[in-house]
């Protein structure tokens, strides 16, 4: 252990990749990265863990997306999974309800989590150790950066000494954040808006007895919305809309504090750890990436808290981006993939604004006669059974595809461009069921109904990145599934049948998956040499 007074040991001066900010997008990607053997240096100005829970949810796609960097268990290990969400007016009745119970996207976790940030980071930093290749660095922060044909030049600064170190890297990640100085320095600006109207946010350790509203409940009162949930462990969050002539001082002490979250906890035994006043926006920048610089997360690209997907379109963009960045470090892939990033990032992360913003418009009625309006609608709406539906199931979110970009053709098509299901699986030596993803290795994946020996023989996937998976219906005996083989191939027992039913449903056979899970292509047995010819020509960079 390095005592205190002692300065950070230099960073390494080549590395393959440059990761800007460790907070929980940063410290992902440089997850992600470290798995795939890639020579990561990450920096962040911070010389202390950030220790402020800001960040509160996360939904399905982010558990999967930290299954694939192996952090699944320690990451989820005190997290709040709400069984509902619900939209109350001022006066408690209610107006909708998200049974979130009830909601499977498919994709092998519960649909919206609760987590402690301070926690998180703590657990995705003490992550990067696992890997000799990657190297981080704290108190350090970017100063400039200069780009080539080959490569970037970046000049670092120790904030504490003044000292500056220079660092060659091929690709640099920003991922530090709404202020980001990456997205400075290669002169890229956001647009959108900022929303005028300030927020208390309030968080609290507070023992089970002494909580009152014991569920995830957005206040819709047009005097004063607020949203309140529990969360992970014993924690809870509040949140209130500040009026007209308050001053942050003012909602800041603690006797207002009290008042506040009097009809939800008992202030007696609430132990706020944190009362912060913020403003939200709705912000995208212009271009996410100039050259060899990439920018992910807030630096990308800012939304509205409503649906709670700000962090969760961060890591997103971790999971599509560095698979790719690896691949083309080890020569497998031509540079040209990496324009598919943000191709494919820009329309999904747009479309989950939007459904942000036209939430809060419904959250966020600022007066007696649109409250009225708001809540006779919801209710009037609501008498029809499938809009019932569309609410309570959650439909309205977003689905993960994307409509263009890596994929075979080039653009979404049927299954193309869909996020596969991750269902649970038995594979030869294990009896109990797992998740799919765990099979399915770290690069691409061919995956289809019984033994796709013709896949295996056929040169047509000499030389490519991928794992044959030959999917058994259920109740195949595991005892009866041949030895793992040689070539990268694996047979799984479709445990539930979602498998064999969503080939079935698609009329497809054989499916080609991204190492992010997405459909890259799909089509009959017999078009097995096709698919391995458009995916040989998708990685030279011929998308049409």
């Amino acid at each position: 252990m390095r005592a205190a007074h002692q300065p950070e040991p230099a960073p390494p001066r080549e590395v393959d990749v440059a990761v800007v900010g460790c907070g929980p997008v940063g410290a992902l990607t440089a997850n992600l990265l470290g798995a795939r053997g890639v020579r990561t240096l990450v920096v962040e100005r911070s010389a202390a863990p950030h220790g402020q829970p800001r960040a509160f949810s996360c939904d399905d796609e982010a558990l999967r997306i930290y299954q694939q960097a192996d952090l699944l268990d320690q990451v989820s290990r005190g997290m709040h999974a709400p069984t509902v969400a619900e939209y109350v007016n001022r006066r408690g009745r209610l107006l909708a309800r998200i049974a979130l119970s009830e909601v499977d996207f498919g994709f092998g976790h519960a649909p919206l989590h609760f987590f402690d940030q301070p926690r998180l980071e703590q657990t995705l930093r003490a992550g990067l150790a696992r890997f000799d290749r990657v190297h981080l660095r704290l108190g350090t922060e970017l100063v400039n950066l200069h780009q080539d044909p080959d490569g970037v030049d970046l000049l670092l600064r120790d904030v504490a000494t003044g000292q500056v170190h220079p660092v060659r890297a091929r690709y640099v990640l920003g991922c530090d954040g709404a202020r980001s100085t990456t997205r400075s320095l290669i002169g890229t600006r956001s647009a959108g808006a900022s929303y005028p109207e300030p927020w208390l946010a309030v968080s609290g350790e507070v023992p089970a007895h002494a909580v009152r509203v014991d569920r995830t409940t957005f206040v819709c009162d047009w005097r004063r919305p607020a949203f309140v949930s529990p969360g992970a462990g014993d924690s809870y969050r509040l949140e209130f809309m500040l009026r007209a002539g308050e001053s942050d001082a003012d909602m800041q002490r603690p006797e207002t504090i009290a008042a506040l979250v009097e009809p939800y906890v008992d202030p007696a035994h609430l132990t706020v750890t944190r009362a912060t006043v913020y403003t939200f926006h709705h912000v995208v920048a212009q271009r996410w990436r100039q050259g060899r610089v990439f920018l992910l997360g807030d630096a990308a690209h800012q939304m509205p808290p409503f649906l709670g997907q700000g962090l969760c379109s961060g890591l997103r963009d971790a999971a599509n981006l560095t698979w790719k960045l690896a691949m083309v470090l080890a020569g497998t892939a031509d540079p040209a993939v990496l324009d598919t990033y943000e191709t494919e990032r820009r329309p999904h992360t747009v479309a989950m604004a939007g459904t942000s913003v036209r939430l809060g418009r419904i959250f966020l009625a600022r007066s007696r006669t649109a409250a009225w309006l708001r809540d006779t609608a919801l209710r009037a709406v609501q008498t029809v059974p499938r809009v019932r539906r569309f609410v309570r199931h959650f439909e309205f979110k977003p689905v993960p595809a994307y409509r263009q970009g890596l994929l075979s053709g080039g653009r979404r098509a049927g299954a193309v461009g869909t996020m596969f299901p991750q269902p649970r699986v038995v594979t030869v030596g294990t009896d109990t069921p797992h998740l799919l993803d765990g099979a399915l290795g770290t690069g691409f994946t061919v995956l289809g109904t019984g033994v796709p020996a013709a896949a295996l023989s056929s040169p047509a996937w000499q030389g490519l990145p991928v794992r044959f998976v030959g999917v058994h219906p259920a109740g195949t005996r595991v005892g009866s599934l041949p030895p793992t083989r040689g070539n990268g191939h694996v047979d799984v027992v479709d445990v539930d049948g979602v498998i064999t039913a969503w080939l079935r449903r698609h009329r497809i056979d054989r499916v080609v998956l991204r190492p992010d899970r997405f459909v890259f292509a799909a089509g009959a047995a017999q078009t097995t040499d096709r698919l391995a010819r458009d995916l040989a020509a998708a990685l030279r960079g011929d998308q049409p």
